[in-house]
């Protein structure tokens, strides 16, 4: 079963002692070619970094909070939502009006004012910290972070977008390894 849970990654950096790749020169100059090859594999040439990034994410992963609790059926299309806007439109979600005209594609006025409140609530602080916490206890020092359980129930971490083939081989999954095609030989001349 998967569950996503939203977390405060620059808690996890400072809770884990990590520090964001653009703070380091090498891991910085490294990302530009990481992130085209990234976005070419992917088919994912639109995703941009934003001017104003970082951000402080704490008000978009408190209403995912409040989202996942409430609106369950939605949390994974307002997720995918609110990264297209900050990713792909330049938007920046930390702001509370740009969040709510994000969410306005999917809830009612009403609805978009409660996810606001709430995720401002100390309910959902506390839950965002919560989250964090959790995280940080299992060993979380960055995202992707991916905590998973196998079919015999033992439970292993696993970090980074370069690593779902090794969960598919935790969870015993059928998967097809990444292989180089033999060149064509050269046709022979008479």
């Amino acid at each position: 079963m998967w569950r996503s849970i939203p977390v405060f990654l620059g808690g996890i950096n400072v809770g884990s002692g990590n520090k964001p790749p653009w703070t380091l020169p090498a891991k910085a100059t490294y990302s530009g070619y990481d992130s085209a090859r990234a976005k070419q594999y992917f088919g994912a040439k639109d995703v941009k970094t934003p001017e104003f990034f970082p951000i402080l994410s704490l008000l978009p992963q408190r209403a995912l909070c409040f989202i996942k609790e409430q609106h369950p059926d939605r949390f994974v299309s307002t997720f995918l939502d609110i990264f297209k806007a900050m990713w792909k439109n330049g938007k920046d979600v930390s702001k509370p009006d740009t969040l709510a005209e994000t969410l306005q594609s999917t809830y009612s006025s009403e609805e978009v004012k409660a996810i606001l409140s709430s995720a401002n609530s100390a309910s959902f602080k506390q839950r965002l910290n919560d989250n964090t916490k959790e995280a940080l206890d299992r060993g979380a020092f960055g995202a992707p972070w991916f905590w998973v359980r196998n079919t015999n129930g033992a439970e292993e971490p696993f970090f980074g977008s370069d690593r779902f083939h090794y969960m598919w081989e935790y969870l015993g999954l059928p998967w097809k390894d990444v292989e180089l095609v033999p060149q064509a030989q050269p046709k022979a001349k008479i």
